[in-house]
Protein backbone atom coordinates (compact mmCIF):
# COMPACT_ATOMS: atom_id res chain seq x y z
CA UNK A 1 0.00 0.00 0.00
CA UNK A 2 2.78 2.46 0.92
CA UNK A 3 4.77 1.94 -2.27
CA UNK A 4 1.58 2.42 -4.33
CA UNK A 5 0.90 5.74 -2.60
CA UNK A 6 4.48 6.88 -3.16
CA UNK A 7 4.27 6.06 -6.85
CA UNK A 8 1.10 8.19 -7.15
CA UNK A 9 2.95 11.03 -5.45
CA UNK A 10 5.82 10.70 -7.91
CA UNK A 11 3.41 10.84 -10.85
CA UNK A 12 1.87 14.04 -9.52
CA UNK A 13 5.33 15.58 -9.07
CA UNK A 14 6.43 14.57 -12.53
CA UNK A 15 3.54 16.41 -14.18
CA UNK A 16 3.69 19.51 -11.97
CA UNK A 17 3.72 22.71 -14.05
CA UNK A 18 4.84 26.19 -13.03
CA UNK A 19 1.97 28.54 -12.33
CA UNK A 20 1.23 31.17 -14.96
CA UNK A 21 3.68 29.69 -17.46
CA UNK A 22 3.31 31.41 -20.86
CA UNK A 23 1.48 29.33 -23.40
CA UNK A 24 3.13 30.62 -26.55
CA UNK A 25 6.28 28.83 -27.62
CA UNK A 26 9.10 31.27 -28.34
CA UNK A 27 12.84 31.50 -28.02
CA UNK A 28 13.30 32.17 -24.33
CA UNK A 29 15.79 34.71 -22.95
CA UNK A 30 17.78 32.14 -20.99
CA UNK A 31 18.24 29.78 -23.93
CA UNK A 32 19.22 32.71 -26.14
CA UNK A 33 21.80 33.89 -23.59
CA UNK A 34 23.27 30.40 -23.17
CA UNK A 35 23.61 29.92 -26.93
CA UNK A 36 25.09 33.37 -27.43
CA UNK A 37 27.78 32.96 -24.79
CA UNK A 38 28.33 29.28 -25.67
CA UNK A 39 28.22 28.22 -22.05
CA UNK A 40 25.71 27.13 -19.40
CA UNK A 41 26.20 28.84 -16.05
CA UNK A 42 25.24 26.40 -13.33
CA UNK A 43 24.95 27.29 -9.65
CA UNK A 44 26.25 24.40 -7.52
CA UNK A 45 27.31 23.60 -3.96
CA UNK A 46 30.72 24.82 -2.86
CA UNK A 47 31.76 21.20 -2.37
CA UNK A 48 29.42 18.37 -1.42
CA UNK A 49 30.61 14.86 -2.25
CA UNK A 50 28.17 12.98 -4.44
CA UNK A 51 26.45 16.13 -5.70
CA UNK A 52 28.93 18.80 -6.73
CA UNK A 53 32.55 18.97 -5.67
CA UNK A 54 35.74 20.03 -7.48
CA UNK A 55 38.89 17.91 -7.46
CA UNK A 56 42.44 19.24 -7.14
CA UNK A 57 42.43 20.14 -10.85
CA UNK A 58 39.13 22.01 -10.56
CA UNK A 59 37.06 19.35 -12.34
CA UNK A 60 33.56 19.08 -10.91
CA UNK A 61 31.82 15.78 -10.23
CA UNK A 62 28.58 14.67 -8.61
CA UNK A 63 24.91 14.15 -9.43
CA UNK A 64 24.17 17.87 -9.73
CA UNK A 65 27.34 18.52 -11.71
CA UNK A 66 26.44 15.72 -14.10
CA UNK A 67 22.97 17.13 -14.56
CA UNK A 68 24.49 20.46 -15.56
CA UNK A 69 26.56 18.59 -18.16
CA UNK A 70 23.45 16.85 -19.45
CA UNK A 71 21.62 20.17 -19.98
CA UNK A 72 24.68 21.64 -21.71
CA UNK A 73 24.84 18.60 -24.00
CA UNK A 74 21.23 19.20 -25.05
CA UNK A 75 21.54 22.95 -25.65
CA UNK A 76 25.13 23.35 -26.82
CA UNK A 77 26.02 19.84 -28.01
CA UNK A 78 28.95 19.68 -25.58
CA UNK A 79 28.73 18.59 -21.91
CA UNK A 80 31.93 20.44 -21.08
CA UNK A 81 30.50 23.86 -21.90
CA UNK A 82 29.50 24.48 -18.29
CA UNK A 83 30.69 27.19 -15.94
CA UNK A 84 30.23 25.95 -12.38
CA UNK A 85 29.42 28.79 -9.98
CA UNK A 86 29.83 27.75 -6.31
CA UNK A 87 27.03 29.04 -4.07
CA UNK A 88 26.25 28.67 -0.39
CA UNK A 89 22.90 28.25 1.34
CA UNK A 90 22.49 32.01 1.79
CA UNK A 91 23.40 33.38 -1.66
CA UNK A 92 22.15 30.58 -3.96
CA UNK A 93 18.71 32.10 -4.60
CA UNK A 94 19.93 35.66 -5.20
CA UNK A 95 22.59 34.25 -7.53
CA UNK A 96 19.81 32.69 -9.61
CA UNK A 97 17.43 35.65 -9.40
CA UNK A 98 20.11 38.14 -10.42
CA UNK A 99 20.94 36.17 -13.57
CA UNK A 100 24.46 35.30 -12.47
CA UNK A 101 23.56 31.67 -13.16
CA UNK A 102 21.08 30.15 -15.61
CA UNK A 103 20.12 27.23 -13.39
CA UNK A 104 20.57 26.19 -9.78
CA UNK A 105 21.55 22.53 -9.40
CA UNK A 106 22.58 22.65 -5.76
CA UNK A 107 20.88 19.93 -3.69
CA UNK A 108 18.02 22.38 -3.12
CA UNK A 109 14.72 21.28 -1.59
CA UNK A 110 11.53 21.84 -3.60
CA UNK A 111 9.03 23.66 -1.35
CA UNK A 112 5.84 25.63 -1.98
CA UNK A 113 7.37 28.99 -1.03
CA UNK A 114 10.45 28.50 -3.18
CA UNK A 115 8.28 27.43 -6.10
CA UNK A 116 5.76 30.26 -5.81
CA UNK A 117 7.19 33.37 -4.14
CA UNK A 118 10.83 33.68 -5.20
CA UNK A 119 10.49 34.28 -8.93
CA UNK A 120 11.68 30.76 -9.57
CA UNK A 121 10.36 27.30 -10.34
CA UNK A 122 11.58 23.72 -9.91
CA UNK A 123 11.81 21.55 -13.03
CA UNK A 124 11.48 18.23 -11.17
CA UNK A 125 13.11 16.05 -8.53
CA UNK A 126 16.61 14.78 -9.18
CA UNK A 127 17.06 13.14 -5.76
CA UNK A 128 14.62 12.24 -2.99
CA UNK A 129 16.15 12.77 0.44
CA UNK A 130 15.24 13.37 4.07
CA UNK A 131 16.81 15.21 6.98
CA UNK A 132 18.72 13.20 9.54
CA UNK A 133 21.21 13.41 12.40
CA UNK A 134 24.80 12.25 12.81
CA UNK A 135 26.48 11.64 16.17
CA UNK A 136 29.62 10.09 17.56
CA UNK A 137 29.18 6.40 18.27
CA UNK A 138 30.71 6.96 21.69
CA UNK A 139 27.68 9.10 22.62
CA UNK A 140 25.58 5.90 22.82
CA UNK A 141 22.71 7.77 21.15
CA UNK A 142 20.72 5.41 18.96
CA UNK A 143 17.59 7.40 18.01
CA UNK A 144 16.63 11.04 17.47
CA UNK A 145 14.26 10.88 20.45
CA UNK A 146 17.36 10.76 22.69
CA UNK A 147 18.66 14.17 21.56
CA UNK A 148 16.98 16.29 24.26
CA UNK A 149 19.41 19.00 25.39
CA UNK A 150 21.90 18.32 22.57
CA UNK A 151 24.06 20.95 20.93
CA UNK A 152 23.28 20.80 17.19
CA UNK A 153 25.35 22.11 14.27
CA UNK A 154 23.12 23.47 11.50
CA UNK A 155 23.44 25.74 8.45
CA UNK A 156 21.29 28.90 8.43
CA UNK A 157 18.92 29.84 5.63
CA UNK A 158 17.96 26.22 4.96
CA UNK A 159 14.92 24.00 5.32
CA UNK A 160 17.19 22.01 7.64
CA UNK A 161 17.18 24.82 10.19
CA UNK A 162 13.38 25.12 10.05
CA UNK A 163 12.81 21.36 10.25
CA UNK A 164 15.13 21.11 13.24
CA UNK A 165 13.11 23.68 15.18
CA UNK A 166 9.81 22.04 14.21
CA UNK A 167 10.99 18.56 15.20
CA UNK A 168 12.21 19.55 18.66
CA UNK A 169 9.08 21.62 19.32
CA UNK A 170 6.76 18.74 18.39
CA UNK A 171 8.80 16.30 20.51
CA UNK A 172 8.89 18.82 23.37
CA UNK A 173 12.65 18.63 23.55
CA UNK A 174 15.28 21.34 23.85
CA UNK A 175 18.45 21.89 21.82
CA UNK A 176 21.24 24.44 21.53
CA UNK A 177 21.96 25.47 17.93
CA UNK A 178 25.46 26.12 16.62
CA UNK A 179 24.75 28.05 13.41
CA UNK A 180 27.56 28.07 10.83
CA UNK A 181 27.09 29.10 7.20
CA UNK A 182 29.93 27.41 5.30
CA UNK A 183 29.86 23.64 4.84
CA UNK A 184 33.55 23.02 5.47
CA UNK A 185 33.43 25.10 8.65
CA UNK A 186 30.39 23.34 10.05
CA UNK A 187 32.01 19.95 9.33
CA UNK A 188 35.19 21.02 11.12
CA UNK A 189 33.15 22.24 14.09
CA UNK A 190 31.34 18.90 14.35
CA UNK A 191 34.50 16.83 14.09
CA UNK A 192 36.17 19.09 16.68
CA UNK A 193 33.35 18.40 19.15
CA UNK A 194 31.80 21.88 19.20
CA UNK A 195 28.41 20.22 18.83
CA UNK A 196 26.99 16.84 19.79
CA UNK A 197 25.00 16.45 16.60
CA UNK A 198 25.21 17.51 12.97
CA UNK A 199 21.95 17.72 11.04
CA UNK A 200 21.36 18.06 7.29
CA UNK A 201 20.03 15.89 4.47
CA UNK A 202 20.97 12.25 4.97
CA UNK A 203 22.97 12.26 1.73
CA UNK A 204 24.94 15.23 3.06
CA UNK A 205 25.60 13.44 6.32
CA UNK A 206 26.93 10.44 4.40
CA UNK A 207 29.24 12.73 2.40
CA UNK A 208 30.50 14.44 5.57
CA UNK A 209 31.07 11.13 7.34
CA UNK A 210 33.43 10.08 4.55
CA UNK A 211 35.57 13.14 5.31
CA UNK A 212 35.94 12.29 8.99
CA UNK A 213 39.45 11.45 10.28
CA UNK A 214 37.94 8.08 11.26
CA UNK A 215 34.50 7.57 9.68
CA UNK A 216 33.80 4.54 11.86
CA UNK A 217 33.68 6.84 14.89
CA UNK A 218 30.41 8.34 13.62
CA UNK A 219 26.93 7.05 12.87
CA UNK A 220 23.87 8.43 11.08
CA UNK A 221 20.75 7.86 13.15
CA UNK A 222 17.97 5.85 11.43
CA UNK A 223 15.39 8.62 11.79
CA UNK A 224 14.42 10.80 8.79
CA UNK A 225 12.44 13.79 10.08
CA UNK A 226 11.41 15.43 6.80
CA UNK A 227 10.81 15.12 3.07
CA UNK A 228 13.58 16.71 0.98
CA UNK A 229 12.93 16.44 -2.78
CA UNK A 230 16.04 17.99 -4.33
CA UNK A 231 15.94 19.31 -7.86
CA UNK A 232 17.04 21.87 -10.45
CA UNK A 233 15.65 25.37 -10.07
CA UNK A 234 15.32 28.06 -12.77
CA UNK A 235 13.87 31.55 -13.06
CA UNK A 236 10.12 31.77 -13.54
CA UNK A 237 8.68 32.89 -16.87
CA UNK A 238 11.07 31.20 -19.30
CA UNK A 239 8.94 28.32 -20.58
CA UNK A 240 11.37 27.11 -23.25
CA UNK A 241 14.28 26.74 -20.82
CA UNK A 242 12.00 25.13 -18.24
CA UNK A 243 10.93 22.59 -20.86
CA UNK A 244 14.57 21.87 -21.76
CA UNK A 245 15.62 21.24 -18.16
CA UNK A 246 12.53 19.22 -17.29
CA UNK A 247 12.74 16.91 -20.31
CA UNK A 248 16.47 16.41 -19.83
CA UNK A 249 15.60 15.03 -16.37
CA UNK A 250 12.76 12.91 -17.75
CA UNK A 251 15.00 11.62 -20.52
CA UNK A 252 17.60 10.41 -18.03
CA UNK A 253 14.93 8.48 -16.10
CA UNK A 254 13.15 7.11 -19.16
CA UNK A 255 16.46 5.89 -20.62
CA UNK A 256 17.19 3.86 -17.49
CA UNK A 257 13.70 2.36 -17.56
CA UNK A 258 14.25 1.06 -21.10
CA UNK A 259 17.85 -0.03 -20.50
CA UNK A 260 19.49 2.55 -22.77
CA UNK A 261 22.96 3.30 -21.41
CA UNK A 262 26.14 5.13 -22.34
CA UNK A 263 27.62 1.77 -23.37
CA UNK A 264 24.83 0.53 -25.64
CA UNK A 265 23.20 3.68 -27.01
CA UNK A 266 25.03 3.50 -30.36
CA UNK A 267 24.19 -0.18 -30.80
CA UNK A 268 20.53 0.40 -29.95
CA UNK A 269 20.38 3.36 -32.28
CA UNK A 270 21.61 1.17 -35.12
CA UNK A 271 19.68 -2.01 -34.33
CA UNK A 272 16.72 -1.61 -31.97
CA UNK A 273 13.24 -2.32 -33.29
CA UNK A 274 11.54 -1.32 -30.02
CA UNK A 275 9.41 1.78 -30.81
CA UNK A 276 10.04 3.42 -27.44
CA UNK A 277 13.80 2.90 -27.64
CA UNK A 278 13.73 4.26 -31.19
CA UNK A 279 12.09 7.43 -29.90
CA UNK A 280 14.71 7.72 -27.14
CA UNK A 281 17.62 7.38 -29.57
CA UNK A 282 15.95 9.53 -32.23
CA UNK A 283 15.52 7.02 -35.05
CA UNK A 284 11.72 7.19 -35.04
CA UNK A 285 9.36 10.13 -34.94
CA UNK A 286 10.19 13.79 -34.39
CA UNK A 287 10.26 13.97 -30.61
CA UNK A 288 13.36 16.14 -30.50
CA UNK A 289 11.95 18.63 -32.95
CA UNK A 290 8.75 18.88 -30.98
CA UNK A 291 10.74 19.78 -27.87
CA UNK A 292 12.85 22.31 -29.71
CA UNK A 293 15.91 20.03 -29.98
CA UNK A 294 17.34 17.84 -32.70
CA UNK A 295 16.58 14.11 -32.59
CA UNK A 296 20.01 13.22 -31.16
CA UNK A 297 19.50 15.30 -28.03
CA UNK A 298 19.17 12.35 -25.68
CA UNK A 299 21.93 10.36 -27.39
CA UNK A 300 24.31 13.22 -26.55
CA UNK A 301 23.14 13.19 -22.94
CA UNK A 302 23.64 9.43 -22.58
CA UNK A 303 27.12 9.56 -24.12
CA UNK A 304 28.02 12.40 -21.77
CA UNK A 305 26.73 11.23 -18.37
CA UNK A 306 24.80 7.97 -18.90
CA UNK A 307 21.22 7.43 -17.77
CA UNK A 308 19.90 8.26 -14.29
CA UNK A 309 20.94 4.90 -12.87
CA UNK A 310 24.48 5.31 -14.17
CA UNK A 311 24.67 8.79 -12.67
CA UNK A 312 23.40 7.50 -9.33
CA UNK A 313 25.83 4.56 -9.21
CA UNK A 314 28.80 6.74 -10.11
CA UNK A 315 28.07 9.63 -7.75
CA UNK A 316 25.83 8.47 -4.90
CA UNK A 317 26.89 4.82 -4.77
CA UNK A 318 30.26 5.59 -3.12
CA UNK A 319 28.40 7.30 -0.25
CA UNK A 320 26.83 3.95 0.65
CA UNK A 321 23.25 5.18 0.06
CA UNK A 322 20.98 2.58 -1.52
CA UNK A 323 18.57 3.57 -4.29
CA UNK A 324 15.47 3.32 -2.06
CA UNK A 325 13.11 6.16 -2.99
CA UNK A 326 15.39 7.01 -5.90
CA UNK A 327 14.81 3.67 -7.59
CA UNK A 328 12.57 3.52 -10.66
CA UNK A 329 8.83 3.37 -10.03
CA UNK A 330 8.71 -0.23 -11.28
CA UNK A 331 11.20 -1.12 -8.53
CA UNK A 332 9.03 0.51 -5.85
CA UNK A 333 10.88 3.82 -6.02
CA UNK A 334 9.68 7.33 -6.88
CA UNK A 335 11.56 7.87 -10.15
CA UNK A 336 8.87 8.14 -12.81
CA UNK A 337 8.95 10.00 -16.13
CA UNK A 338 6.20 10.75 -18.64
CA UNK A 339 6.74 8.85 -21.90
CA UNK A 340 8.96 10.24 -24.63
CA UNK A 341 6.70 10.01 -27.67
Amino acid sequence: MKSSWLRRLAIASAFALPALAPLAASAGPTLDAIKQRGQLRCGVNTGLLGFSAPDSQGKWSGLDADFCRAVAAVILGDPNKVQYVPTNAQNRFTTLQSGEVDMLARNTTWTSSRDATMGSVFAGTLFYDGQGFMVKKSSKIARAAQLNGATVCVQPGTTTELNLTDYFRVKRMNFKPVVIAELNQIEQAFFAGRCDVYTTDISGLAATRRKAPNPDDYMILPDAISKEPLGPMIRRGDWEFFNTVRWTLFGLIESEEYGVTSANVDKLKAESKDPQIQRIVGTSGDVGKGLGFDNDWLVRVLKSVGNYGEMYTRNIGPLGIERGQNALWKDDGLMYAPPIR
